[in-house]
């Protein structure tokens, strides 16, 4: 029964567009609440953009506003994004460019992922979908809750998380689009801001690469098995360290 309440506590988003339980996917039990409740850190926040870094194996769009009023995880088919016949005979580089000027003052984040990188994610965040990453505002940081339903990203305010659950709205959410991998090696990303009062651009990008790192650098990927798997190892601390946000 204890088990229970706690998984109820950390179940995903709630959404219609996926059809399963999102209660038997996650890692069980108190340790991943402990982990979650060692993050709650108080910290003083002011408002101002997240550091902009460069990507880590990603290709960013630069610069645009996001539009409000999107309902989280109601997949849009890539074929009503963008022309996919048109970039039939693009090159990879080509398609690269072509996704990410698309996106440029369209309201969206966009990225592109080579299909190996993207697997090895896409595994991993299969077997360790929870996470949490601090991102820099002013002369403090916000934290946020990261949770991988493959392949979609979540991501919201930790402290709305711990005060609504499952009826918490995500501030980010994330598509990675597999369908022309086959044929170009590449996996297109797009990322919509949802609250837009809630997170800038810059800090979407800044959430996104962070997020990405976190489960492909193997440095870094051992704080995302311990946070999940083994959570009397997890410091928040020595994520705030990695990241530099640590006085």
């Amino acid at each position: 029964m204890l088990r229970s309440r706690v998984l109820r506590r950390l179940l995903p988003f709630r959404s219609q567009s996926l059809q399963r339980s999102p209660l038997e996917s996650f890692p069980a039990g108190l340790g991943t609440a402990r982990a979650l409740s060692s993050a709650v850190l108080s910290q003083p926040l002011t408002e101002s953009d997240g550091p902009n870094r460069a990507p880590w194996g990603l290709f960013f769009s630069r610069g645009s506003k996001f539009a409000s009023g999107y309902s989280a995880l109601t997949r849009k088919p890539l074929d009503s994004i963008m022309n996919v016949e048109s970039v039939k005979y693009a090159s990879p580089e080509e398609l690269t460019t072509i996704w990410n000027e698309y996106h440029i003052g369209r309201g969206h984040i966009s990225a592109v992922m080579g299909i190996q990188l993207y697997q090895a994610f896409e595994h991993r965040a299969k077997t360790c979908p929870l996470f949490v990453i601090p991102i820099k505002r002013g002369m403090g940081y916000i934290t946020l809750l990261v949770q991988a339903q493959m392949p979609y990203l979540l991501f919201t305010g930790l402290g709305d998380y711990q005060a609504r659950g499952a009826d918490a709205t995500p501030y980010l959410t994330v598509t990675h689009y597999q369908e022309l991998a086959p044929t170009k090696g590449l996996v297109l990303v797009r990322g919509d801001v949802v609250l837009t009062s809630k997170l800038t651009d810059a800090e979407a990008r800044t959430a996104l690469e962070i997020a990405h790192s976190f489960y492909l650098r193997d440095s870094r990927f051992r704080m995302v098995q311990n946070f999940n798997n083994r959570a009397d190892e997890f410091e928040f601390k020595e994520v705030l360290r990695e990241l530099g946000l640590l006085g």
